[in-house]
């Protein structure tokens, strides 16, 4: 998953207000304290931002048979994060503005352990993904509102401090993909109790936050000049070609994220792979955007045209799908592994969208275009993966989707990384 995602957009808006001859606001003097506990508080909100997604990939099958769903709702409550993360992320703004961005993700990390606490002892689909979609919602705020938090409080350390909140995101979302089967057996074998488990988590995470959100209303109420007020009127991104080549590229490859973080571990097990393995395999998967993370962006911004690493993520994940087609479990490591490279298209396009605006409103509008609308249209693809699995009931029709679908993504990625801001698309030159 996606989505370790924000390095290069928050890189080029510091560097576009670097390159602003203009005199920043003084900001109102902080506690000591809250900087070590803003540390603490963004590696917890991190920790937090996927464990309700991959701890489900790897208690899929019992979570459906103890459910009594189909494979149609499963595939359902699989694109339910994506549609989470569209509706609920375009509303963080404005709920920033009002209440402050701190208040509003010590609220969504509220969000994220009410639902986690819910959701096990729901007694059919549709009260599970109702806990679910709340967990979702919460983590849809979470993950946009913390690069806003970093890039207030940590002016001069941007770089370090999303690098951070990236690890901590990559290691909670490997954490729960390899632990939740072994916590499960520990715990006494119920998939309830494999789920309940990472509320615990979420709730040690909303500590931090509440003395984090009563300082920030306070520094609010004092007239503090560093809070946020608008992003300017910056172009009209739907105006632009790019903006729509981005949006789509992130689409599609927001649609491999879900299906692997939602799939994968089914696909091994079908295979004969063991539960606890393959969830250990989707962990493999996870963990490679970790180090990518950080590669990926630099590389890309030292090229003027991104489009061969859109090519080279795109091979390397037809690979993948072909040899989980032709041999699951003999290949399994590999599999995993290359799957998880491909995956990685997620810091290259937000890189991108950092490149592909001038100015820092660009960004933002851009940003918040793309995102919103991949998310959405991203949204029908694990729930068409879990049709063809229950009408095929096999794993050739479903892979066979999976491989196709990276063939537009590698094109949108060639168009995407054209070397052309959407500011000269629009018209708007510099």
């Amino acid at each position: 998953m996606p989505d370790e995602e924000t390095q290069t957009l928050d890189r080029s808006a510091a560097a576009a207000a670097t390159r602003t001859p203009a005199a920043a606001p003084q900001a109102t003097a902080q506690p000591t304290w809250l900087g070590p506990v803003l540390i603490v508080g963004i590696v917890l909100a991190a920790l937090n931002l996927r464990p309700a997604i991959t701890s489900l990939g790897a208690l899929f099958e019992e979570t459906r048979t103890g459910l009594g769903m189909s494979g149609t709702l499963a595939g359902l409550i699989t694109s339910v994060p994506a549609l989470c993360f569209a509706v609920f992320g375009v509303t963080a703004p404005r709920l920033s503005r009002r209440f402050g961005p701190a208040a509003v993700v010590c609220a969504g990390m509220a969000a994220v352990a009410t639902g986690l606490l819910i959701r096990p002892f729901a007694t059919g689909a549709v009260g599970f993904l109702a806990a679910s979609a709340l967990s979702l919602a919460g983590i849809a705020l979470t993950n946009v509102l913390l690069p806003v938090i970093v890039k207030r409080y940590f002016p001069d350390r941007v770089g370090t401090m999303i690098g951070l909140y990236s690890m901590s995101l990559a290691a909670g979302t490997s954490l729960a993909a390899a632990a939740t089967v072994p916590l499960t057996d520990a715990l006494g074998g119920s998939w309830r109790t494999g789920l309940l488990v990472w509320a615990v988590l979420a709730l040690l995470a909303v500590l931090p936050w509440l003395p984090v959100a009563r300082a920030s209303r306070r520094s609010a109420r004092a007239g503090d000049p560093t809070t946020p007020t608008g992003s300017g009127t910056g172009p009209r991104v739907v105006r632009s070609r790019t903006a729509w080549a981005l949006a789509c590229y992130f689409g599609l490859q927001a649609t491999g994220a879900y299906i692997t973080m939602g799939w994968l571990p089914q696909i091994f097990r079908d295979a004969g792979v063991s539960a606890a393995t393959a969830g250990v395999l989707l962990a493999v998967t996870m963990v490679m955007g970790v180090p990518l993370a950080f590669v990926i962006p630099g590389l890309a911004a030292r090229m003027k045209n991104q489009g061969a690493i859109a090519v080279t993520l795109g091979v390397f994940g037809l690979v993948g799908y072909l040899g989980l087609y032709f041999a699951p479990a003999a290949g399994a490591w590999a599999w995993a592994l290359l799957l998880g490279i491909s995956n990685c298209a997620f810091p290259l396009v937000i890189t991108m969208i950092g490149l592909r605006a001038k100015s820092p409103a660009g960004v933002v509008k851009l940003s918040a275009f793309a995102q919103s609308a991949g998310y959405l249209i991203s949204i029908p693809g694990p729930l068409l993966v879990g049709a063809l699995y229950q009408h095929s009931g096999g794993w050739d029709l479903p892979l066979a989707l999976m491989a196709g679908l990276l063939v537009p993504q590698i094109a949108l990625g060639v168009l995407a990384g054209r070397d052309r801001t959407i500011e000269d698309e629009c018209g708007m030159g510099d």
